[in-house]
C-alpha cells in the first residue's frame, strides 16, 4: 500500500525488491521527457529521477483508488450497462475528454460520441483554441523539439518563462544544450524575452524587450511590418522594433517560443500575429514558432480528433457525421443548459474551472484515474489508471511528436478497454430498442 492506497503490484510488495524503469515518459507538461528512471519499490514509485517538479507531483508514488462510486451494483459489467442506458437516453449528450488519456484511449472515447451521436470536446477549446484557430487561418510554421536544439541560434522567449511551467524545456531544447550546428551550445545562442506586462521571459536573456499589454498588438503590427521593409508607428516603438527585427533577420534559424495555454493580459490576437511573424521570417531566413502545452497528453485530443473526425476540438455528431463547431464549444453549451448528460473521460481534478463549475446540475459520468475522488457532482465514478503510469499506449508532445508510453505499474482497469466495453453495453440495447423491446 502507497500512501493509504492499493497499488496493484502484489508481486513486489511480497518480494520487497526495487526496479528501475528507464526512459519513462512524464506527461507532467507539454515537453514530455522521456528520459526518466523510475525507481519503483514494493509497489510504489520512490523515485524520478531526472523529472523536474512538476514531473515529480505528476508521477507521485503511482498509488490508485480503485473505486466504483454511485453505481446500483459492485460489478463492472453491471455498471457499464446503468451508464450505457443512462447516456441512451440523453437528449444532448456530450463526451468530454480530460487529461492523462493514452491516444488509444481518446480514440475509444471518440468512437463512442460518434455511437451516440453526441458532442465531442476537450480541454483544448477552453484553453488552447485561439491558437488552433490562428493556424487553421494561416497555417504555421513550426519544427521539432529535436530540431531547435541542433539549428536555432535565436530564441525569442515571448511572454513566457519556460522555467516557471515547462522546467526542462530549457535544458532539453533551448537554449542550453549543445546542437548539431551549435556545438558550444548556450554560447552559440542569443536569448531574447519579450516581457508583455506581467507576463516575463527569462530573467537570463541576452535582451530584453518590455512592453505593457496594451502596447503588444501594435509592436506585433510595426514587427511585421519592419520584416517587410516599411516602417509603422512613433519613434520610439520603431527604435525597440528594429533592434529585434535586426537581430531575428541575421539569424541563421529564429524560433518564437510561446505558451498557448497562458492567453494574454488584453485579448489582441496574439498567436495569429506570431505565425505571421514567423512565416514572414522564412523569407529572408529561417524561422518556426514553437507553441507550449500542458501536460496530460493534451496534444494527443487534438491530434487523435482531428485523426478521427477532421477537426480538432468541439465535435458534433448530433446529425450523423462530424460538424465542427468551436465557436459554439463545450463551455457554452454547458453553462445554457444545452448538454444533459455529461461522459467526462479522463482526470477530472485536471478540468478548466470554469468547464468543472457549468457541470453542476448536469448529469455526470466520470471514468478516469481518481474518479471516485473527484469533487465533481458526478453519478457514477469509475476510477481508472494513469497514461504512462499505469497504462501503455500513445502520447503526443507540444511539438506533436509522437511518443511510446509504457505501464510502470498495474491498472485498476484500462481506460480503452473500459470505454470499449461501454460501446458493446451502449450497442446491445440500441439492438433490443431496434427489436421493439424499448430503449
Amino acid at each position: 500500500v502507497c500512501g493509504g492506497r492499493r497499488t496493484y503490484a502484489s508481486q513486489e510488495r511480497v518480494s520487497g525488491a526495487a526496479r528501475v524503469e528507464e526512459n519513462a515518459t512524464c506527461l507532467g507538461c507539454g515537453c514530455a521527457c522521456d528520459d526518466i528512471a523510475v525507481v519503483i519499490t514494493d509497489g510504489c514509485i520512490t523515485e524520478a529521477r531526472n523529472a523536474c517538479a512538476l514531473g515529480l507531483r505528476w508521477f507521485g508514488d503511482g498509488s490508485l483508488p480503485g473505486a466504483i462510486v454511485g453505481g446500483r451494483s459492485a460489478a463492472i459489467e453491471d455498471t457499464l450497462r446503468e451508464i450505457a442506458a443512462l447516456l441512451r437516453t440523453a437528449r444532448a449528450p456530450l463526451v468530454y475528454l480530460a487529461p492523462d488519456l493514452t491516444t488509444e484511449a481518446q480514440r475509444a472515447a471518440i468512437a463512442l460520441a460518434d455511437q451516440l451521436r453526441a458532442f465531442v470536446d476537450s480541454a483544448t477549446s477552453s484553453t488552447a483554441f485561439q491558437g488552433i484557430l490562428a493556424a487553421q487561418r494561416r497555417g504555421r510554421t513550426n519544427a521539432t523539439m529535436g530540431e531547435i536544439r541542433n539549428r536555432a541560434d535565436v530564441i525569442v522567449f515571448w511572454a513566457v518563462d519556460p522555467a516557471l511551467s515547462y522546467p526542462r524545456f530549457q535544458s532539453r531544447c533551448a537554449p542550453e544544450p549543445v546542437g548539431v550546428h551549435l556545438p558550444n551550445g548556450r554560447a552559440d545562442r542569443t536569448v531574447i524575452a519579450v516581457d508583455v506586462g506581467r507576463q516575463r521571459g527569462p530573467e537570463d536573456a541576452d535582451l530584453r524587450i518590455q512592453m505593457s499589454a496594451a502596447e503588444e498588438a501594435p509592436f506585433l503590427a510595426s514587427l511585421r511590418a519592419s520584416l517587410a521593409g516599411r516602417t509603422i508607428g512613433e519613434a520610439p516603438l520603431v527604435a525597440r522594433v528594429t533592434e529585434l527585427a535586426t537581430r531575428l533577420t541575421r539569424a541563421k534559424y529564429a524560433v518564437v517560443v510561446a505558451d498557448v495555454e497562458s492567453p494574454p493580459e488584453t485579448p489582441n490576437a496574439r498567436l495569429d500575429s506570431l505565425i505571421a511573424l514567423t512565416g514572414s521570417l522564412n523569407a529572408t531566413t529561417r524561422g518556426s514558432l514553437c507553441t507550449l502545452r500542458a501536460g496530460g497528453n493534451r496534444n494527443g485530443h487534438d491530434t487523435a480528433l482531428t485523426w478521427q473526425t477532421g477537426f480538432p476540438m468541439a465535435v458534433d455528431f448530433s446529425r450523423g457525421a462530424p460538424r465542427y463547431r468551436p465557436e459554439d464549444a463545450a463551455l457554452p453549451q454547458l453553462t445554457r443548459g444545452a448538454i444533459d448528460v455529461a461522459l467526462i473521460v479522463g482526470s477530472a481534478s485536471a478540468l478548466p474551472p470554469a468547464v468543472a463549475s457549468a457541470l453542476r446540475g448536469v448529469r455526470t459520468v466520470v471514468i478516469g484515474p481518481r474518479a471516485s475522488e473527484s469533487t465533481l457532482d458526478a453519478g457514477i465514478r469509475i476510477d481508472t489508471g494513469v497514461a504512462g503510469i499505469h497504462e501503455s499506449g500513445m502520447a503526443f508532445r507540444t511539438d506533436d511528436l509522437p511518443l511510446p508510453l509504457r505501464a510502470l505499474l498495474p491498472t485498476p482497469r484500462d481506460t480503452a478497454s473500459l470505454l470499449s466495453a461501454l460501446g458493446t453495453a451502449i450497442a446491445a440495447i440500441a439492438a433490443i430498442a431496434a427489436q421493439g423491446g424499448g430503449a
